[in-house]
């Protein structure tokens, strides 16, 4: 399946303009700020993405980290590397993503880490 066939959650870590990016985009996004959600601990971030079968979208290893060495059950997780106060850095790496558009299958690790303008993908599945 297509990262673009996912519905999405959006981390508070992401800026408002790259989440209506995502949303410009095509994707079903719910958005931890637009939602009252801030401020919610990531443990239950993850539970209401698992819960409503959405991707999250993230700068926070966090939520890998409760994926892989607790088991936390998740459909995905993207991780952008590094968090920038740019948002159109981000909304870059994004749009590199959404070029290569990869086969994903849940659950999954997907990071997207950019240096300078050399942008890699790491795809890991899950257990």
């Amino acid at each position: 399946m297509k990262l673009r066939h996912f519905a999405l959650l959006t981390d508070e870590n992401l800026d408002p303009d790259v989440v209506q990016w995502l949303s410009d985009a095509g994707f079903n996004v719910l958005d931890v700020i637009r939602a009252g959600l801030q401020g919610t601990a990531d443990l239950e971030i993850l539970r209401l993405a698992a819960s409503e079968q959405r991707v999250v979208v993230t700068h926070d290893a966090d939520f890998g980290r409760l994926a892989i060495l607790q088991g936390e059950p998740v459909v995905g997780i993207v991780y952008v590397r590094p968090g920038h106060f740019d948002p159109q850095y981000t909304i870059d790496s994004l749009t590199s993503l959404m070029g290569v558009d990869p086969e994903l299958s849940p659950p999954f690790l997907l990071v997207v880490r950019r240096r300078g303008v050399q942008i890699d993908i790491r795809i890991r599945g899950l257990p």
